[in-house]
């Protein structure tokens, strides 16, 4: 069995590592062997799964060392809940390069070492807010990641990052075999968020994999650096994790995305009372602002 490598991408704040990391716990209690490589300099991807503030990256050990050559597997690897192998990419100082490079370092370091060769059955990328440029773009670009996830919301920006995230797979789906593989709609009660993210998924030719509701249960386990299924494996939030992860498992929908051009998202978030018709060109200002 081919080791399944998904990217899980999403506007900044959507709620994307903590998700990663409530669904890869899930998959773990399901006995699947799973390997979680956080691409954002911040380095917050594995922390509840390692129950630490934050994991030595692989930028700051090289950097320690002199090179990434004199470093090895297991000075990088670190090993948490449920057997869940972990890795952070890390980047430089802010204001210094690309942080992107950590995230091409890293990947390379890993393959170079043997990291993919294991009994994996899946890798997790945790990649920074919704940037498909760079570094960040590795997992989609270099073939990495054959399942991109996208988290979303019903807000107006979660959505228009979603958008542009599809946009990005389009670009290298024809070079290579990089699919998006499902929206996972992490709720902020937006009014009838669950219907608009099924709307935006279809015209975007993919699915809402889950609804993953909100719950201040999330924020319970976090608090003491834990996921949900750890830390109070019988919450109704515990099962939504589990359910999303089945339907992971379960997953034959992978597609070439079908983007929405500007017209049709505003078109949308109108049909849904989001957005008035003078809040028209919003999205178009905060595209402008954005570049």
């Amino acid at each position: 069995m081919a080791i399944r490598q998904c990217a899980i991408y999403g506007k900044g704040g959507i709620g994307k590592s903590t998700t990663t990391q409530n669904l890869v716990a899930a998959l773990a209690e399901a006995q699947k062997k799973v390997m979680i490589v956080g691409c954002d300099p911040k380095a917050d991807s594995t922390r509840l799964i390692l129950h630490s503030k934050a994991q030595s990256t692989v930028m700051h050990l090289a950097a320690e060392a002199g090179t990434v050559e004199d470093l090895e597997l297991d000075d990088v690897l670190s090993v948490g809940y449920g057997g869940i192998r972990c890795v952070e990419s890390g980047g430089p100082e802010p204001g210094v390069g690309c942080a992107g490079r950590g995230v091409i370092t890293a990947i390379n370091f890993l393959e170079e070492e043997g990291a993919y060769e294991e009994d994996l059955d899946f890798v997790f990328y945790d990649v920074l807010g919704d940037v498909v440029c760079g570094g960040f773009a590795m997992p989609i670009r270099e073939n990495k990641a054959q399942e991109i996830y996208i988290v979303v919301s019903g807000e107006m920006m979660a959505m228009y990052a979603a958008n542009n995230i599809a946009k990005g797979i389009v670009k290298y789906a024809n070079s290579g075999g990089v699919r998006l593989a499902g929206l996972i709609c992490n709720s902020r009660k937006v009014d009838r968020e669950a219907d608009l993210i099924e709307e935006l998924a279809r015209k975007l030719g993919t699915q809402m994999i889950h609804f993953v509701p909100r719950d201040n249960a999330v924020q319970h386990a976090e608090i003491r650096r834990m996921t949900v299924i750890e830390y109070n494996p019988k919450a109704p939030q515990a099962d939504e994790y589990r359910q999303l992860a089945q339907k992971m498992i379960d997953n034959k929908k992978f597609v070439i995305p079908t983007p929405l051009t500007m017209d049709e998202l505003e078109d949308l978030l109108m049909e849904f009372g989001l957005m008035d018709e003078e809040d028209e060109t919003i999205i178009g200002k905060a595209a402008v602002a954005a570049a």
